[in-house]
Parts: structure tokens; sequence; C-alpha cells
């Protein structure tokens, strides 16, 4: 076995109730993802070998979150969400798998942390909160660096705040650690600590098993704490250390405000880390980037844009202001133009999309197409150099190259059967304004499409089609009518009382 390879216990069973929301804690999205997914991807990416969850309050809803994530690593070690109260065997545990452990009572952490069946662990454990969505991989590198620098048994690890709140309080003797003092417990010294727990332990498996067993509940709780832990393992003689992090480690979510709070710092490490790449932006402070997010270099994002879930955008694009990119994939040099509304989708390299476009899932827009303003697609493929200028909408439908979409252009798409069927438009078709294609039809290369006609039968390559009423003009035909309806009527009479 390694002998620098850890495992990380992960305390997730809490309800939360601060945060006044049914959604368990650790699920309540922190730049739009669940706080214990970043927790669970720091630890991952520092090479932590196997994650154990304890769950509890909302346990179906949590699984369905963390199980997933398993399935990256070993699809077999992932317990099915269908089964959401059978406790996990350590036996489901290996190398680089992600479990939960239900904490069927809620008696505190260390409570917590025997639901997890840390017996069946071996190496260094780390034990953490899952609300702590401010740590990173470096974090936990660094601590574990330190952790064997030192020779340790057992840390903790701390961060000095400028106001540490109630957050319990590391109390040092010529520096070596002596106590972690809760507030309650505190004196009026103790309390102008600045060095607080996060809540972050590391400690070899044989240490943390020797000495869990003997913490009691002898409090007003009747709750056992996991800070005893510290005492028991200094009393026996153990080499107990506190390892100083960053003081984001300590940024733990409690409330709304927090999450809030918590939400803007991982924005704003993430506008850092493309400021830094080469992207520009207008004003960085209005702009929302998710973290699995990627934008290529001289790409320039104007104010009040979010990209989540993904997006991926080239470089040299112009993202406009008041746009919304979920899983879009935006090749180099397009530009997607003011108040555009974009999921699921592919824009092709030099295309421009908008303003006021709505990109449905499913919709790909070649090279070099324009989509204009108050043009609607789902499930469409639109060709290279194609054009929708204004007012369509286009559903199910495949459109070739070079092809011309007249203002106010429908595909309809949805039949009275409740069934979808497709429209396939092939290269270099031009049609007119105000046409309507009935599904399941086609329309050949090099057709012309009428401006009014609704078309309901296929129309073969090089064809012109014009389906629409016979205009009928009758000239004079309002005089006429004017003076039938006086006639009728008689003369009116002029005469003034």
């Amino acid at each position: 076995m390694n002998p620098k390879a850890f495992s990380v216990i992960i305390l997730a069973a809490g309800k939360g109730t601060r945060m006044k929301s049914p959604l368990p804690k650790v699920l309540h999205p922190v730049a739009g993802v669940p706080i214990i997914k970043k927790v669970i991807d720091a630890a991952r990416g520092a090479g932590a070998q196997e994650l154990r969850i304890v769950v509890g309050y909302g346990e179906a809803l949590v699984r369905k979150v963390v199980e997933p994530m398993a399935r990256v690593v070993s699809e077999p070690m992932v317990r099915a969400a269908s089964e959401p109260m059978a406790r996990a065997s350590s036996s489901d545990a290996s190398a680089g798998s992600i479990v939960c452990f239900p904490q069927t009572s809620q008696l505190g952490t260390a409570d917590a942390v025997r639901a997890a069946e840390p017996g069946s662990l071996q190496g260094v454990v780390v034990i953490c909160n899952g609300d702590h969505p401010l740590i990173e991989s470096s974090d936990f590198d660094a601590v574990m660096r330190e952790f064997h620098d030192t020779q340790a048994s057992l840390a903790v690890v701390s961060a000095d705040l400028k106001n540490p709140g109630s957050l319990g309080r590391i109390v040092r003797h010529k520096g070596d650690l002596r106590a972690i003092v809760e507030v309650s417990d505190a004196s009026k010294d103790t309390l102008n600590i600045r060095e607080v727990n996060t809540g972050i332990y590391v400690v070899k498996a044989d240490v943390l098993n020797k000495y869990l067993p003997q913490i009691q509940n002898h409090n007003a709780k009747k709750e056992f704490y996991l800070t005893d832990l510290i005492g028991l393992a200094i009393e026996a003689g153990e080499k107990v250390i506190a390892i100083k992090a960053r003081k984001q480690v300590a940024a733990g979510v409690n409330t709304q405000g927090e999450l809030a709070r918590a939400t803007r710092v991982l924005f704003a490490r993430k506008r850092r880390a493309l400021l830094d790449a080469g992207v520009l932006m207008i004003d960085p402070t209005t702009v929302y980037i998710e973290d699995d997010c990627e934008v290529g270099p001289a790409s320039v994002i104007y104010p009040n844009v979010y990209m989540r879930a993904q997006t991926k955008v080239g470089a040299f694009c112009v993202i406009e202001p008041n746009c919304y990119l979920a899983q879009a994939r935006i090749e180099d040099s397009a530009q997607i133009k003011a108040n555009t509304y974009l999921e699921s989708v592919v824009i092709g390299a030099k295309a421009s999309v908008g303003p006021f476009a709505r990109l449905r899932p499913g919709t790909e827009i070649g090279p070099d197409a324009h989509v204009g303003n108050f043009v609607e697609m789902k499930k469409t493929k639109f060709g290279a150099r194609s054009k929708a200028g204004h007012l369509s909408y286009l559903g199910d439908a495949t459109i070739g190259e070079d092809v011309n979409i007249g203002c106010g252009t429908i595909t309809c798409n949805y039949a009275v059967d409740k069934q979808k069927y497709r429209t396939v438009i092939g290269d270099r078709v031009f049609v007119g304004s105000d046409t309507q294609f009935v599904a399941p039809i086609t329309i050949g290369a090099d057709a012309v499409i009428g401006s009014g006609s609704t078309i309901t039968k296929d129309v073969p390559a090089d064809a012109l089609a014009v389906a629409r009423g016979k205009q009928i003009i009758k000239e004079n035909w309002v005089s006429r009518t004017k003076a039938a309806s006086e006639s009728q009527d008689g003369p009116k009479d002029q005469t003034k009382e």
C-alpha cells in the first residue's frame, strides 16, 4: 500500500436547519453545483483513494447526486439509488470508490464517523464536512504533505480568521496544540484567539480506531463530539498537531447568506483564472461562469453573461450582454449577440446568433451561418452559410447549406397524433417569408418556396412551389360599395334643427 495514500470520510448527514430549506444542506448549489460535489472533486483531485459519504437527512437525494460520481471510476462500486436505506458494507469500498454510509441517528460528529465503518480503513484518513465548498485539491495536498513531514499521528486543520465567530478555538502551549475549546466553554482570553478549528482532521487509521470508541457523550446534548479525539490522543502521548490552512478552508456553509458569499468567491476565482488565460471581460464583476466551463483566449465577454453546465467557448468569440449559455459549444470566432439563450447546442466557427435568439437542445448551427433576432430552433441542424434572419421557428429540421429562411417561417412539427415529425430542406433552397412546412416533408436542393405558402407535399429539386390563395383585384370596389350603401339608406339629411 502507498504510504502516502489516504481515504476520506465526508460528513453529510445534517439537515442544515439554518438554511431554512427542505433541501439537504450539502445539495444546495454553489456556483452552479451541489456543495458536496466541490468537496468530493477537491479530495479526488488530491488523490484520495476512497471516499465514504455519511448520509442522513435527505439520504435518497444525496445518494442520487454523489453515487453517479463514482461511476467515472468504478461502476460496480455504486449502490442503486432505489436502495437508499441499505447499509453499505465495507466490502463495497475499494480504491477510487465513492460509497454512502447512513447515519441512522444524529448523535454528533464522532457518531457520524463511526457510521462510516472506519475499522476497515488503512493508512491515513481525512475527515471533513460536506459543506466546505471553497476547499481545493491544493489545500488537501498541503495538509497531507505537512502531516507526513511531521510524522504526526493526528492533526486538526486550522485557519486564522479575522472574525472567528462561533468556531472552536485552537489553544497552543509553546506552539504545540493543547486543546480545541468550543465557544460555549471559552474564557474571555480564549475568545480572543483567532486560530480556529476548520472541522477537518487527518489521522492514522489505527489511531482513529483506537480512540474513536473511547469518546463519551458526557455533555448537555448527549452527543459524541469528534473534537474529543484530540484530547484523548494527547493524553495518551500521541503526536498531535494543528496544521494551518488558508482561511477559505474554514468557510463552511450554514446559512443562505454564507452560501451566497461562497458562490461569489467561486465565481471570482473562475473569472481570475480566465482573465489570466487571456479572456477579455468588459466588466468581470457582472460575469458568472461556472467552474466546468471553458473560454478560449482573445474571446470577449460582455456584462451580464451567465455560462454553465460545461459550456465551451472557443478563441476570438464575442459574447454580447445578457446571454445565457448552458452546455453549449461555441467554436472559434463565433458571435453570440445580446439577449440570446443557448441550451445544449453547437455553434459553428464564424457563425452569428442573435440578438434575442433562442436555440434549444439538439440544435447545431453550421460555420458562417446566421441566426437572427427572435428565431427559435429545437433539434435542428442548420447548415453552413445558411440564414434565418428573423421571426421564425424551426423545430425537428435538417436544413442544408446556403439556405435562405424568410421571415415568419414555421416548421409545423407537432401533429394531432402528438408525435413530432421532421422537415428536411436541401442545399441552396430559397424560402420566402411567411411559409409553413407541414411535416413530415422534404424540400429538394435549389428549390424556391413562394412567400405566404403552406407546403404540405414534398417539393422536388430545382422546383418552384407556391401554395396560397389566388389574388383577386376588383377595381373601384371601394367607391361602388360606398355608393351602394348610400343609395340603400337614402340621402343623409344635413338640415340642423
